[in-house]
């Protein structure tokens, strides 16, 4: 499942680093616009579907089959009211974004979003029943059909002075239509030869099963508007101040190319929390608060200079990093708004980490609260200082600083609750190694002129190594820290 997971993300940033080839730049930063919403309701239903059906099955031993039908009755009306709502509000989003030109592709993405309602249940079924290389399998897939599907039905569009936008988005839908018919026989082929226990466990239905559902549902719900809200007011603000659509869309496309780089180390450090959530839980069962916390102060150390790292070369070459993956003018383009996005993602980042501790423990609702909160101030921060700034550059800087700030304000009351709650968070010692370790490291960045995608990966190196020497130096890491790891991967 962690290989499909990592196939998963590298097949998403191939797709978004070859989008602007295949249907051009303006139609790929129309495109962001697009998925912004969609990827809001997207990952809700993904995850939230994904885990309750895993929970329901998984709690039905012998009863799988009822299980599956239960929550297929829950899933179904659910995934149909999603994508009509989603339909419904495509001409709304199209004109608060100023492109009407889009409201086509924002219909088209709920059919995508009825499919993924259908195939998410699906995939947390094989999970509650154990059967993972199914569940992995299904992910390499689909995340190749989705490639395809975006990058080659877009392509002939174009070819045919089509929209390019509309092009990904019905390749989109045809692939999630195919994921979910595959997923489908793959449940049923599997129930047919599964074992049958003499006697099952209980099985989550109705409002039982809503009760599990939907506080997964609201608390990603919050975490992906406050990933999304961004993008989606700097489109509303550079089509309402754009010379033209054209010119507004390939100055999203520049946000978009730093997006990709900055939620980085947001996407790679899921898996920490992932460890971390059934640690802390199983702890906090067993009333193990000195349990509790050496696991959340070593977690969120481990966190942090991982994070560190990532971020610090990121910020330190943003614009070779744009250029690896873009064309010169983007990476022009969007270099000064990477760096300073990259610095407020890895606080977002630690706040993944700080909401799923506060989760584990039982404080599902303070977690939701903040991620609810600090997304709606990095929208106002937005919404009240993005429209006043220059057109184009000026607007993404402005808009990165905004999120960075609201992030790492965020961050500072997560450490607060994380600490009173577990009694312990990042080591006060480790802020500071890690903190100097990273600004030494985008300093020295900063002096090096972007290079070509050739020798990017030898300065990303360069300063990797930086980072760590500074850590090194300043004792933070040595060689307790390698031993705990090899013991801990022995153990696994």
């Amino acid at each position: 499942v962690l290989g499909a997971k990592v196939f998963f993300i590298l097949s998403g940033f191939v797709q978004q680093a070859l989008l602007p080839r295949f249907i051009g730049r303006a139609g790929w930063g129309a495109l962001a616009v697009v998925m912004a919403p969609a990827n809001i309701v997207n990952n809700v239903v993904v995850a939230g579907s994904t885990q309750s059906a895993s929970r329901a099955v998984a709690g039905g031993p012998g009863r799988e089959e009822e299980a599956q039908r239960a929550a297929m009755r829950v899933h179904v009306p659910l995934a149909l009211g999603a994508g009509v709502l989603f339909g419904a509000a495509a001409l709304p989003i199209a004109a608060f974004e100023h492109a009407p030109y889009i409201a086509a592709p924002l219909a088209m993405m709920s059919a995508v979003l009825f499919f993924y309602g259908l195939y998410a249940p699906l995939i947390g079924m094989l999970n509650g029943r154990g059967l993972f290389v199914k569940q992995a399998t299904l992910d390499v897939v689909f995340a190749t059909m989705r490639t395809v599907g975006l990058l080659g039905v877009g392509w002939l569009f174009v070819r045919r002075g089509l929209s390019g936008e509309m092009g990904s988005t019905v390749g989109f839908a045809l692939a999630a239509l195919a994921i979910a018919l595959i997923a489908g026989a793959m449940v049923r082929a599997a129930s047919r030869g599964g074992a049958r226990a003499e006697s099952g466990g209980d099985v989550l239905r109705g409002a039982r099963y809503a009760a599990v559902l939907f506080p997964l549902a609201l608390a990603q719900f919050f975490t992906n508007a406050l990933m999304q809200v961004d993008i989606m007011l700097l489109g509303r603000f550079l089509h309402g101040s754009a010379p033209s659509a054209k010119s507004a869309d390939e100055w999203v496309a520049a946000y978009r190319a730093c997006q990709l780089f900055a939620f980085l180390p947001y996407q790679l450090l899921l898996s920490l929390t992932q460890i971390l959530f059934p640690m802390l839980a199983r702890a906090k069962a067993e009333g193990s608060a000195a349990d509790v916390r050496e696991y959340v102060a070593r977690g969120s150390r481990l966190g942090a200079i991982a994070m560190g790292a990532m971020v610090g070369v990121i910020a330190g070459m943003p614009e070779t990093a744009i250029r690896f993956a873009y064309d010169p003018d983007t990476a022009a383009r969007g270099a000064s708004t990477l760096r300073v996005l990259a610095l407020g993602q890895g606080a977002f980042a630690m706040l993944g980490i700080g909401c799923t501790v506060l989760s584990s423990l039982g404080r599902e609702r303070t977690s939701a609260t903040l991620t609810a909160t600090a997304a709606a101030c990095a929208a106002a921060a937005c919404a009240f200082v993005v429209p006043a700034q220059s057109f184009g550059a000026g607007q993404l800087r402005a808009t990165a600083f905004c999120v960075a700030g609201v992030l790492a304000v965020a961050l500072a009351v997560c450490a607060v609750l994380v600490t009173r709650v577990a009694g312990s968070f990042v080591p006060l010692l480790s802020v500071a190694r890690v903190g100097a370790a990273l600004a030494v490291t985008v300093a020295l960045g900063a002096r090096i002129p972007a290079v070509s995608r050739l020798y990017a990966p030898a300065v990303g190196l360069g300063l990797a190594g930086v980072y760590v020497v500074v850590l090194a130096v300043s004792r933070e890491i040595g060689l307790a820290d390698l031993r705990w790891a090899v013991a801990a991967f022995r153990k696994r």
